[in-house]
């Protein structure tokens, strides 16, 4: 049996691609994580396959991203800041 072997930010970007196509209710919002694939580059390529509304580029504030996340969960979105 082969294995493969993945980093740990690999397999962060493949969790989130995988529950992104199992659920279109998931999105991603954060500061530089469209274009830019943020500073751990976690979504790198993320936004070129679900589009920018679904992989979202944030003012640096912390209270919008949070205040985001908890409204789009009120309106049964499931946001991943």
């Amino acid at each position: 049996m082969k294995v493969k072997k993945v980093t740990f930010i690999e397999a962060i970007t493949e969790a989130l691609a995988e529950e992104m196509e199992r659920d279109e209710r998931v999105f991603l919002m954060g500061e530089d994580i469209g274009l830019y694939g943020g500073v751990f580059k976690a979504t790198k390529g993320l936004q070129e396959k679900f589009g920018p509304m679904r992989v979202i580029d944030t003012p640096i504030s912390e209270a919008f991203i949070a205040g985001g996340a908890v409204g789009a969960a009120l309106m049964g979105m499931k946001a991943v800041p």
